[in-house]
């Protein structure tokens, strides 16, 4: 039994011929880490180098079984909510985000905090206060439950409202159809968010856009990646967890775009054998919280079934990298201590 995520109910479309008439891989780039998580994870371990075990992570750091579990193999310890931490211990916030009140609960605890939120989501925070303190009302394009979304909206919560997708657009009131404007998770489906925004505009024809995009750059460019491949795609793999909106959304993407079949795995082990039969191209891509290894797991179970061909679908070329949290970074006399 796999414990995939069978969404294999996109448009079909002729799949491109691989060449010579085999079996090739179609490997989508930009993929895997953005410069978010990538932060959040480097944050877990170098205050484990620093600290020691054990130390505490509000929440998942980030949205993938098995970073979390190799974390948790290091002596990190899992809460969901601050009072799970004994008094005066260390605890990092997650890469998503949090509301004030965890700040507030941190500080009657006498918790020693690390915040790890992404920079990315702290700037949507910051938008959602200035236009609270404006008295906006301020429409959260997001999914309900979801830590982020929590976290920007416990920002100004007498002033942020949740729109669900598109099918929720119809359940909004608002107190000045003059002063309204929209702000968004930052791992959405981009056209299922510009479809929520012109419904939205439909009913608010003054609605105003965020100050910049709030879909960050990696969620964006992944799908991008997505899309150029998929039509030639008799399956799309997605390698991420079940909790990582962004991979999930991948998913949505592949089959929306043209690929016959799509799936989600964590691993390689959970690849079904008869998802292949009849394929000729499989695409490859993996969330923004996904480590390269789990990436090279599929593309090795692939070569064992004739899959060995391998080309790259290059769409935009990363570099943007985030400074770790002030609590962690060396000073100048210890670098040059070190040098």
């Amino acid at each position: 039994m796999t414990s995939a995520i069978p969404l294999n109910v996109g448009i079909a479309r002729s799949a491109g011929a691989p060449a010579a008439g085999g079996k090739r891989v179609l490997l989508a780039e930009p993929r895997g880490y953005c410069a978010g998580v990538d932060r959040a994870v480097e944050t877990v371990e170098k205050a484990l180098d620093k600290h020691g075990a054990p130390i505490y992570v509000r929440k998942e750091i980030v949205h993938n079984r098995h970073v979390v579990e190799t974390l948790r193999e290091r002596g990190v310890i899992f809460v969901d909510e601050n009072d799970e931490v004994p008094e005066g211990s260390l605890v990092v916030f997650s890469a998503h985000g949090v509301a004030p009140t965890v700040h507030e609960t941190a500080a009657q605890r006498n918790l020693r905090t690390i915040d790890a939120t992404c920079p990315l989501v702290t700037k949507v925070h910051q938008e959602a206060k200035r236009f609270a303190r404006d008295d906006y009302d301020i429409l959260l394009i997001g999914h309900e439950g979801h830590e982020e979304v929590e976290g920007t909206a416990g920002e100004a919560p007498e002033h942020v409202q949740l729109v669900d997708g598109p099918d929720s657009v119809a359940d909004v009131t608002v107190r000045d159809p003059a002063k309204v404007i929209w702000l968004s998770q930052t791992t959405l489906s981009v056209d299922e968010t510009m479809e929520t925004v012109e419904r939205l505009r439909e009913r608010f024809p003054t609605l105003q856009d965020p100050p910049s995009d709030d879909i960050c750059y990696a969620t964006s460019n992944r799908q991008t990646a997505v899309k150029a491949m998929a039509p030639e795609c008799d399956l799309v793999i997605v390698v991420g967890s079940r909790n990582s909106s962004n991979s999930v959304r991948l998913v949505e993407v592949a089959l929306g775009a043209g690929a016959r079949a799509a799936y989600l795995v964590d691993y390689a082990r959970e690849v079904d054998p008869a998802w292949l039969d009849g394929v000729r191209t499989v695409g490859i891509t993996s969330g923004a919280s996904v480590p390269e290894i789990l990436v090279t797991g599929v593309l090795d179970l692939l070569a064992e079934h004739g899959f060995g061909e391998v080309q790259p679908v290059t769409t935009a070329n990363e570099t943007l990298v985030f400074a770790l949290p002030r609590e962690l970074r060396e000073s100048r006399r210890d670098a040059s201590a070190k040098s």
